[in-house]
C-alpha cells in the first residue's frame, strides 16, 4: 500500500497581515491532484491542521472542501488527521462520526473512560489498501497535553511528562498489537518536539507541558513500520532514522522558512515493510524575498528596493518582501522611506528587520517590533536587564510552562 504524509498546514494562517488563503488553496489543490495521480491508499495528516485553536470559517470550508473532493474521487482512500498544539481538541472531535462514516478519521484528543482507560478504539484505525483488504494500523496519537497523561505511579527519578508519553505509546501498540493479523503493518503518528529536531527561528517553539526536554525515539517500538510526525516545519529524520519522519509544512509559515524545501512524503509498504520512501515537493506559488541579500546602510537599501523588478500580478500571488537594514541608532519614518521606495511595484512589504551596529542581537531587540520576536526572546532579554545576567534553566523551564498554560487554555 501507499501511504501519503504531510502534516503542519496551518490553515486560517496569516503571515504579517497577509492571508495565505490562496496558498492554503493551492496546496490542497496539488495535493488532492497528487493523491490521484499517486493511486495513493491512506492520507496522514500529523497536526497543526489549523493555525489557531478558533480558527476563521473560511479555513474550516477550505477543509471540507478538500475533504467532499476526496470523498467524491477517491473513496476507497483512507484520511487520518491528529490534532496539534495550535488545534482545539474539541473542535476537532466534534465532526468525528460523521467523517468516519466516509472513512475520513479526526482524532483531536485522548479520550478515556470513568476509570481513566484509554479509549484505545477511537485511535487505532485500520487501513485498507486497493483490494478492500486491511494492511495496517494507524495509531492516531494527537498532541498531547500535560492532563492527558498518568503520572502519578512514576518514580520520583523519571521525568514524569516524557514517561507519561512513553507509557501511553506503550499501551497505544500493545492494544494494535492484540489486534493486528499477520503482515499487518504498525503505523506511528505524532504531533511532538523530538530529540535532535531542528527547530525554525520564529514559528516553533519545544512543546511538551512546558518541559524544555524533548522526546526520545524510543517511545516508537521497533515493530512500528514507520512513524509520520508533525509539529517541525523543516522536513527531517529522527535520530538517522529513516522510517521515523517529519514531513515538513508544506509552506513557509515564517520569512525564515523561505529556503525550505517544502514537501510531503510518499512511503510504501510490501505487508509490514518499508519498500520506499519519496519526498514529493510542493509547488511555491508565492515568492519570499530578502532585500538586501546582508543588512545594508539605508541609502544603498533604497536603490535596491527601487531597482527591485517583479511581474504584474494579482495582490494574492505578490512576493512577499523582508527588508533588512544597518542602522547607527533608529531611524524615524524608516517604514515610510521603504513603502516610497516600493510605490507601484508588485510586492508585499512583509517586515523591515533593523540591524544595529555595534550592539548584539539581545540588544538589539529593543529597537524591533513586538511582533518580530518570540515570548522567549522577550523573556530573556527583560530579565537581562534586571537581573544582570540570564535566566537560570530552572526558571527557564517554569516561563514555557506558564508559557504552556496560556496556550492550552486558549485552545
Amino acid at each position: 500500500m501507499k501511504i501519503l504524509h504531510t502534516s503542519d498546514w496551518h490553515l486560517g494562517h496569516q503571515l504579517h497581515g497577509y492571508s495565505r488563503d490562496y496558498e492554503h488553496q493551492a496546496f490542497l489543490d496539488w495535493l488532492a491532484e497528487t493523491l490521484e495521480q499517486q493511486q495513493i491508499d491512506a492520507l496522514l495528516v500529523a497536526g497543526d491542521i489549523f493555525d489557531t485553536a478558533n480558527p476563521p470559517a473560511s479555513a474550516w470550508r477550505m477543509l471540507y472542501r478538500f475533504m467532499a473532493r476526496l470523498a467524491k474521487t477517491m473513496p476507497q482512500l483512507d484520511v487520518v488527521m491528529i490534532g496539534g498544539n495550535h488545534d482545539s481538541p474539541s473542535k476537532l472531535d466534534a465532526p468525528h462520526e460523521l467523517l468516519k462514516a466516509f472513512d475520513l478519521h479526526m482524532v483531536g484528543g485522548i479520550q478515556r473512560d470513568e476509570n481513566g482507560q484509554l479509549d484505545y478504539q477511537r485511535m487505532l484505525v485500520p487501513l485498507t489498501n486497493k483490494s478492500g483488504e486491511q494492511t495496517a494500523w494507524v495509531l492516531a496519537v494527537p498532541f498531547l497535553r500535560s492532563a492527558d497523561l498518568r503520572t502519578e505511579d512514576l518514580g520520583e527519578d523519571d521525568d514524569r511528562l516524557i514517561k507519561g508519553v512513553e507509557t501511553l505509546y506503550a499501551e497505544m501498540t500493545q492494544a494494535a498489537r492484540e489486534q493486528k493479523k499477520m503482515n499487518q503493518a504498525l503505523i506511528g503518528m505524532g504531533h511532538a518536539f523530538m530529540a535532535s529536531g531542528k527547530l525554525s527561528e520564529m514559528s516553533e517553539r519545544r512543546v511538551l507541558g512546558g518541559n524544555q526536554h524533548a522526546l526520545p525515539a524510543s517511545i516508537f517500538a521497533d515493530d512500528v513500520s514507520y512513524v509520520a510526525l508533525g509539529h517541525l516545519h523543516l522536513p527531517q529524520m529522527v535520530a538517522k532514522q529513516e522510517h521515523i519522519r517529519y514531513s515538513g509544512s508544506p509552506l513557509p509559515l515564517s520569512m525564515s522558512e523561505r529556503r525550505y524545501k517544502h514537501q510531503v512524503v510518499v512511503v510504501e509498504l510490501d505487508g509490514e515493510q518499508v519498500v520506499e520512501i519519496e519526498s514529493v515537493m510542493v509547488p511555491r506559488v508565492v515568492d519570499m524575498l530578502k532585500v538586501p541579500a546582508s543588512p545594508a546602510p539605508l541609502d544603498q537599501v533604497l536603490d535596491e528596493l527601487i531597482a527591485l523588478e517583479s511581474e504584474e500580478m494579482p495582490r494574492e500571488q505578490q512576493p512577499l518582501l523582508e527588508v533588512h537594514v544597518l542602522l547607527d541608532k533608529p531611524q524615524a519614518l524608516l517604514r515610510e522611506k521603504v513603502l516610497q521606495a516600493l510605490d507601484g511595484k508588485p510586492v508585499r512589504l512583509a517586515k523591515i528587520t533593523p540591524h544595529y551596529q555595534q550592539q548584539d542581537q539581545q540588544d538589539s531587540l529593543g529597537h524591533r517590533r513586538l511582533s518580530d520576536v518570540s515570548p522567549q526572546q522577550v523573556f530573556a532579554l527583560s530579565w537581562s536587564k534586571k537581573y544582570d545576567g540570564e535566566p537560570n534553566e530552572e526558571m527557564s523551564a517554569a516561563f514555557e510552562s506558564l508559557l504552556f498554560q496560556l496556550e492550552d487554555t486558549e485552545a
